[in-house]
């Protein structure tokens, strides 16, 4: 396979990884907004900087997460003007590699092991020895309160003085880093944990409450959800107090639902930032998918270690409740679906003799083969020995890419899977990648009643454009959107994503009753408050409730506004087929939102094309060599159009586009991909 040297300015590989970018100087110019996100290898910055937009990436450090960050902001010359909003993984990181807090749990005498009880169900129907993840607190320091509440908030057993001391006493001797208080029926009267909570305080230590995180019906959820705040507080909180102490910047967080929140209040709840990058990524997204004109898209966002979709049919997914990391988070996120396929993913043989591509990933260090720093086989090696990675260098020359360490890598894995060649190992490995990304997306259209085949699919990160075309196909799906820094798009999704503020209560009503309209009212004040902090400019205000027929177990989520019953009915109609108006209806949860705008960057206006031709690499593709056109992303104009076999590099991502696929400019800057009957 011939190959040609392909240098490119800011260019990573198809791992999603990048050295260091050159210092960009912000003194000369003011920085508005900073948009940025921290993943596991690699720390993305988009700024809007003197009414242009500036970008680049610094690599991550787990052990010292805020040092990149700072580092950043410093080289974009941030000032107490400077409003930035952060993409973290610090709390998923913690939760993932069990690195929080010691919890001690406070909850109702003879309740102490739900926690570890949860719903009795299985994590996997057909394991013969199926295992859960064992739980954050170990039974030695859950401490049952002696008092008793109602589901409507009447005292079954009163919290006495005496016992609050006994409790806190009995906290103090576990030497605990954080509590959690969770008592039954918090979500209908917190008196009780706010008793608790004043005695406990007084301990110097992290007090996280349920009433006052989520006062939500569910114990089991509520309650894993608190030990999981309580758990994460110190780490985020020493986190984000390093930020705030090294940078001037006016600083917030992205949460799961994809809005933002100031850093102090962020510290406090740090559960609400376990699908933080994520949910920026699926925002900017949205953004491009409306763009092009499409209502419904699918996301694949492939990075380094991971990849992420979901669906959009209008607006953002979401979902009150999911698991993360095995336990249940009664909060409202965005529903993202994450597998363990990302460019870092290892390529080996299981111990059936079988290929397998990750879920382990080889990350910044050693990282991929071709780094020459040691790594294992990857999918990045695959898709250099395959040629979508063309060239001998990343970065304009700065990270050389060993091609013949990848050949080497994935000769060696070919000889244990009795394959003939690196390059079928290498076809193998992408093919097995591409598998799991294909199930993911399956994950979140197709098994959730959605079609595909009308949807466009916006691919991102750094990777995801290398992929897009071959899942495309295999889920019928027509167009694949790649849009201008899809490295990057988790990142700008940060800075445009606005700010919002969501609250909800528990309120077990009919849907006329008069409370519910008090209780909004009240939750409306409370959302609106949160923002006050950002001007004046008026928030648009939403309301939410969660319903079901009398006697149901589960509800569904429907606006709020007049004929309350008759949405829900609706609802019910087009989720499951019937609708039963003759049955009382009741309403569970309401919730309130506010939402304000984000950042609006300048739109870039495109030159006309340039009129040189491309430059071609040899590659392998479906088992043969074809002879690809190779184009720079910057180069391209507003009249711009090319059929496959073809790769386009930019900062960041790279782009391939199979043969039988055509791409072309929208207007938006993004580049649209279709392909022709099969």
């Amino acid at each position: 396979m011939r190959e040609v040297s392909v240098r490119r300015s800011g260019t990573r590989s198809g791992d999603g990884q990048d050295p260091p970018a050159p210092a960009v100087s912000g003194q000369d110019r003011p920085t508005r907004a900073v948009g940025l996100d921290t993943g596991g290898t690699f720390t993305d910055f988009v700024a809007w900087q003197g009414g242009k937009l500036v970008t680049f990436k610094l690599p991550s450090d787990p052990t010292n997460p805020e040092r990149p960050v700072l580092e950043g902001l410093r080289r974009l010359g941030a000032n107490r003007a400077t409003q930035v909003r952060h993409g973290s993984t610090v709390a998923t990181n913690t939760l993932l590699e069990r690195k929080g807090a010691r919890v001690t749990l406070v909850t109702t005498a003879g309740f102490e092991d739900l926690i570890e009880i949860g719903r009795q169900d299985r994590p996997d129907v057909y394991a013969l020895a199926p295992h859960r993840a064992p739980p954050l607190v170990p039974a030695a320091r859950r401490i049952g309160a002696r008092e008793r509440l109602g589901p409507r908030g009447e005292t079954w057993r009163a919290l006495t003085v005496a016992e609050i001391e006994r409790v806190t006493a009995a906290v103090a001797r576990t030497r605990a880093d954080a509590i959690a208080v969770g008592l039954l029926h918090a979500y209908s009267g917190g008196r009780h944990e706010r008793m608790l909570g004043r005695a406990l305080a007084k301990l110097g230590i992290s007090v996280t409450l349920s009433s006052e995180l989520c006062p939500e019906i569910r114990e089991y959820e509520r309650l894993s959800t608190t030990v999981l705040n309580a758990y994460l507080r110190p780490r985020v909180g020493r986190y984000l107090a390093a930020l705030r102490r090294g940078t001037p910047a006016r600083l917030d967080v992205v949460q799961s639902h994809g809005g933002t929140a100031p850093a102090a209040e962020a510290a406090r709840e740090p559960v609400r930032q376990l699908l933080s990058g994520p949910a920026a990524g699926l925002v900017a997204a949205r953004d491009v998918a409306r763009a092009c004109g499409f209502a419904e898209a699918l996301t694949l966002d492939v990075g380094g270690t991971s990849t992420d979709c979901a669906f959009l049919a209008g607006e953002l997914p979401r979902r009150r409740a999911r698991e993360v990391a095995g336990f249940p988070v009664l909060l409202p996120l965005l529903d993202v679906h994450t597998v363990g396929a990302g460019g870092g993913s290892i390529a080996s043989r299981d111990e059936t003799g079988l290929l397998q591509v990750g879920p382990e990933s080889a990350g910044a260090n050693p990282g991929p083969a071709c780094y020459d720093r040691g790594g294992p086989a990857t999918v990045t090696d695959a898709l250099v020995v395959l040629g979508r990675i063309p060239g001998d260098s990343l970065a304009g020359g700065t990270l050389p890419l060993d091609r013949s360490a990848s050949e080497r890598a994935l000769a060696a894995l070919a000889r244990a899977l009795g394959l003939r060649g690196a390059v079928a190992a290498a076809e193998g490995v992408v093919r097995v990648a591409e598998a799991h990304i294909e199930a993911a997306l399956r994950t979140v259209s197709i098994e959730r009643g959605h079609d595909p085949r009308e949807a466009a699919l916006v691919a991102f990160g750094g990777a995801g454009g290398l992929h897009a075309c071959a899942v495309a196909e295999a889920l019928g799906v027509r167009t694949v959107l790649a849009p201008e820094g899809a490295g990057l798009l988790s990142a700008l999704g940060a800075l445009t994503g606005g700010q919002r503020r969501e609250a909800s209560r528990t309120v077990l009503l009919a849907p006329n009753d008069p409370r519910l309209e008090r209780t909004w009212r009240g939750l409306e004040t409370k959302v609106r408050s949160a923002l006050a902090t950002f001007g004046r400019r008026r928030a648009r205000l939403e309301r939410w409730a969660e319903m079901r027929y009398a006697g149901q177990s589960h509800e569904l989520a429907v606006p709020g506004g007049a004929e309350l019953a008759e949405r829900f009915h609706r609802e019910h109609e087009r989720r499951f087929g019937f609708a039963d108006r003759a049955r009382a209806v009741q309403v569970v949860t309401i919730e309130a939102r506010a939402v304000l705008p984000g950042e609006r960057p300048p739109s870039r206006v495109r030159r006309a094309a340039r009129r040189t031709a491309p430059e071609h690499v040899t590659m392998r593709h479906a088992g043969r060599a074809v002879r690809a056109s190779v184009w720079r992303r910057e180069e391209l104009g507003a009249n711009f159009q090319a059929p496959g076999p073809a790769l386009v590099l930019e900062s960041g991502a790279t782009l391939w586009i199979p043969p039988g696929w055509r791409a072309r400019m929208h207007v938006s800057g993004t580049l649209m991909l279709t392909r022709g009957r099969p």
